[in-house]
């Protein structure tokens, strides 16, 4: 059993979407706690070569809440995100699919987690994805004291996991030894899929470009487009 756990991102770049490709199990990480100007409620597209943020405005809480204890504004922010895309895309060959990527932000549910793992669950299918999904606070409840890296393996031990791979941004949140004490094998993957190239040099962008400028079976073929690599001691994975 191959495990990655991940929080629940908004519209996500196309590594995102290679390591559900690349696991049995894939975990929204739905009950941490939700960090202001992360990825969990906005991304970013580009326009004229520009970066241009996507955000979905979330409603006043307290800070200390897990990501699938917050909502959305939804209202207000799905008609702003449409009328961006509308302008940024008018012009490419994925007029239809536009719609359907609206109708994702219509879905009804202003939980973020909920609303989230809708949205990344669908465009999954979209790119036959053929992982298992399943939210980390069904797995355990919200009063185990376990936090961070020992929550992750954890998880991962009543997953049955074999091995856990994560996205190679966080090489630096977790120590190889205390995966192998446990019998888990900890990789990370990095995308090879080339980013494009702004004004603020190359940056990867939602996998919402590739979906309006590119055929779906282009991006599935992008999707075997990474590598994967163990992290064992100290290691400098960058």
């Amino acid at each position: 059993m191959i495990v990655a756990i991940m929080q629940p991102y908004f519209f996500p770049y196309i590594g995102y979407f290679q390591l559900m490709q690349a696991v049995d199990t894939f975990v929204f990480f739905d009950d941490v706690q939700y960090i202001d100007r992360g990825w969990v409620n906005r991304n970013q597209i580009p326009i004229n070569g520009n970066p241009v943020w996507l955000t979905m405005p979330i409603r006043k809480a307290s800070r200390r809440l897990p990501i699938n204890k917050r909502e959305y504004l939804l209202a207000e922010g799905a008609l702003a995100i449409k009328r961006k895309l509308r302008s940024a895309y008018r012009t490419t060959n994925g007029i239809s699919l536009l719609d359907s990527i609206e109708g994702l932000l219509d879905f009804n549910d202003a939980n973020v987690a909920r609303f989230n793992a809708n949205l990344l669950r669908i465009i999954a299918g979209w790119l036959e994805i053929k992982c298992c999904f399943v939210c980390a606070s069904e797995l355990m409840t919200e009063d185990e004291s376990l936090r961070g890296e020992a929550r992750v393996i954890e998880l991962c031990k009543r997953l049955g996991a074999r091995q856990y791979i994560n996205l190679i941004g966080g090489v630096r949140l977790y120590e190889p030894t205390h995966f192998s004490d446990s019998g888990i094998k900890l990789s990370f993957l990095r995308t090879t899929v080339p980013p494009l190239q702004t004004a603020d040099g190359p940056k990867h962008f939602s996998i919402i470009d590739q979906l309006l400028n590119l055929e779906l079976k282009e991006i599935s073929h992008l999707l075997q487009k990474f590598e994967t690599q163990p992290l064992m001691g100290n290691q400098n994975y960058s």
